[in-house]
């Protein structure tokens, strides 16, 4: 057979995909990656060893299929979240993104509606279209924060089946009241998911969407061991709920969706969490050290909660962001005028992003 190779217009694609394009965070082999806010910490060694160990014991039955309920994983994630959290209450998957596909699959769909303030987590659309729902994005202030009695009014007019809040929100590193939460949650007829991926780079002294479940049956509190953990390879993310929304879930999981390898390596993580997490303070370091620096050299960064900062006042994103490829620091454009995204890393790797910046001046 030979001939022209088919284009993607040219398959019998759902119309409601056409036009869409995947999710495409940049890949290079650069020295410094600082463009997708993984922990760029390595696992210490001892954990490593732990999780070798762990692995190697699960390879011994690797013949059966897996625990299809994850329970030991489950019990090692409601420890770790606290709040009185049971098994029965808790949710995991390959990687938050599966994690929050398992929410919409249940309770979005075809002829429902998803709704998020943006500018917010680019999966969140993509999700949302893949699984046959609308997307409805909101609006923010110019500050990129949400008031309550704004964000209550937009969501009872949307009146949509999913409302995803990202409690720090990704790209713009944004705390979100509990006030604002509340008052979504009241003003929503359907599921609201608070998306805590970066909660354990927020003040210690905050509290989490957490403490709010009980009594809220439509609340869905997800978290991620990408971002503090240092597991971002690993694809693991959970969430928090009701055990009947729990249910619901397992109504469109696919069979044994965890496997047996990657449920042994995150509960050994987890057996290891106060290690794991002695990092998150060195990163916030990073991040604060950041924020500082590129505002002395006349950039301005926005507030964050997370392990990465967005700052504006880049007159040309794009010269700015190639004129720090050629110097050999990745870092990502996430599309807001005059604004770029970087991730904290360690010392030396926020060090070379701060010298590279410095060396472009603020009119690249």
């Amino acid at each position: 057979m030979g001939g022209v190779s088919p284009r993607l217009e040219d398959l019998p694609l759902r119309d409601d995909l056409r036009g869409m394009t995947p999710y495409g965070a940049p890949q290079a082999p650069l020295p410094v990656a600082l463009n997708v806010n993984e922990n760029t910490h390595p696992v210490p060694q001892d954990v490593a060893d732990d999780i070798l160990d762990a692995v190697a014991l699960a390879l011994r039955e690797v013949n059966r299929y897996p625990d299809r309920e994850f329970t030991e994983l489950r019990e090692g994630f409601a420890a770790y979240l606290g709040h009185g959290l049971t098994r029965d209450q808790i949710w995991a998957a390959n990687g938050s993104n599966e994690v929050l596909q398992h929410v919409l699959q249940a309770f979005g769909g075809p002829g429902r509606t998803a709704f998020g303030f943006a500018p917010t987590y680019s999966m969140y659309p993509l999700l949302t279209r893949a699984t046959g729902a609308e997307w409805i994005a909101g609006g923010r202030g110019v500050d990129y924060t949400i008031r309550a009695d704004d964000a209550a009014a937009q969501v009872a007019d949307a009146a949509p089946d999913v409302v995803f809040l990202c409690s720090p929100n990704n790209p713009t590193g944004t705390p979100l009241g509990l006030d604002v939460i509340e008052a979504v949650y009241d003003a929503a007829p359907g599921v609201v998911v608070v998306d805590e991926a970066y909660f354990e780079f927020a003040p210690r002294d905050e509290r989490s969407a957490l403490t709010m479940l009980p009594g809220r049956e439509r609340l869905v509190v997800s978290r991620t061991m990408s971002k503090a953990f240092a597991f971002a390879g690993a694809r693991v993310g959970y969430l928090a709920a009701d055990p009947a929304l729990i249910d619901a879930l397992r109504l469109v999981r696919l069979p044994y969706h965890l496997s047996a390898l990657t449920q042994a390596a995150a509960s050994a993580a987890l057996r290891h969490a106060p290690t794991m997490l002695r990092m998150v303070d060195e990163i916030v370091g990073q991040r604060d050290r950041i924020s500082a620096t590129v505002e002395a050299l006349g950039y301005t960064p926005h507030e964050s909660w997370t392990n990465f900062v967005l700052f504006g006042g880049v007159d040309n994103p794009s010269s700015t962001w190639q004129a720090l490829y050629d110097r050999g620091v990745l870092i990502r454009d996430v599309g807001i005028p005059h604004h770029l995204r970087v991730t904290a890393g360690t010392e030396d790797e926020t060090t070379a992003f701060l010298d590279a910046l410095a060396s472009i001046g603020s009119d690249a």
